[in-house]
């Protein structure tokens, strides 16, 4: 049985409660997790409790299962793409403009890697690439972040931090997110 298969409820449950401040992203800040929330959060600027908050709003769910997403019926064509990764619940939140498009669950960095914090870019994107660090491993979807090779792919989503640092996500939601991103959008890690 998978030790970590509680974490994600628990974390969800408490995540229901939080205080924060507004959906858009902020300056960058090197402030911890304000008290309020009741999160053990490494970082953030409330962009990742906020992005939890606005999924129980817009999709009425506080928790997702490995490898499940949620997609909005309609998307906007006005504003631009930003995602929003909680290391802390292991989703991924993806937005259009202050409208939420999409959350998923996913998979980050094992335990001796590292997905880092912080706020990123969108450097390049193929819809399928293999790593030249792991074994030629597959990569569908790719959307790098940084020059080390993070990037968003689809991939095997366990529920628990189990990748070399990429940041992992249903097949589907993978496929989806690739289609509203582009080259520059942004990207905030928290966690």
């Amino acid at each position: 049985m998978n030790k970590y298969k509680w974490f994600p409820a628990i974390v969800a449950a408490a995540l229901a409660g939080c205080q924060t401040g507004p959906a858009s992203m902020r300056a960058a800040s090197s402030v911890a997790a304000p008290a309020s929330t009741g999160i053990p959060y490494h970082w953030t600027v409330g962009n990742a409790p906020q992005a939890h908050k606005d999924m129980v709003a817009e999709f009425g769910r506080v928790g997702l299962k490995p490898g499940e997403y949620l997609w909005a019926a309609a998307v906007p064509k006005d504003g631009d793409p930003r995602i929003v990764v909680d290391l802390l619940t292991q989703m991924a939140y993806v937005y259009r403009g202050e409208k939420l498009l999409g959350a998923s669950s996913m998979s980050s960095a094992k335990t001796g890697h590292i997905t880092p914090f912080g706020y990123w870019t969108i450097l390049e994107k193929r819809p399928f690439y293999r790593s030249k660090k792991y074994d030629n491993a597959p990569m569908p979807f790719m959307q790098r972040i940084d020059d080390y090779g993070i990037a968003f792919h689809g991939g095997v989503n366990p529920g628990y931090p189990a990748s070399h640092g990429c940041m992992r996500l249903p097949m589907k939601f993978a496929q989806k997110l690739y289609g509203v991103t582009r080259i520059g959008t942004k990207v905030v890690i928290e966690g």
